[in-house]
């Protein structure tokens, strides 16, 4: 997938987060294929009054965040490996979820159901 066909997603993205978690990420840190970015939360409303036991510091609360992503992008054809690389919950200043594409998915359709 080009970088073009994925910056044309960019804006959707923006306003699934606004309008679900009432957030506004920043898309950045595009590699040079094209085909992975950074989305960079400010405010992660997930964790605003979340605190980590010593005994649980290394879960990722905010986890919930990459399923999501992944499974709304499996609803449109398109498979991607998501993954938390900062998260304010361990001490970061910002929260950065790292999406890489991997493929479309093609429809396969039994026989004779077209």
């Amino acid at each position: 997938m080009s970088r073009q066909a994925n910056r044309g997603t960019e804006s959707k993205k923006m306003v699934a987060f606004k309008m679900y978690l009432g957030i506004t990420p920043s898309i950045t840190n595009w590699s040079p294929a094209g085909d992975e970015f950074s989305l960079i939360l400010e405010n992660n409303p997930l964790v605003d009054f979340v605190e980590l036991p010593d005994n649980h510091s290394s879960l990722i609360y905010s986890n919930l965040l990459c399923g999501v992503l992944r499974g709304a992008l499996e609803m449109v054809q398109m498979a991607v490996d998501v993954k938390f690389v900062q998260d304010t919950l361990k001490g970061d200043g910002v929260t950065e979820i790292r999406m890489r594409f991997i493929k479309r998915i093609e429809d396969n359709l039994p026989a004779g159901e077209e």
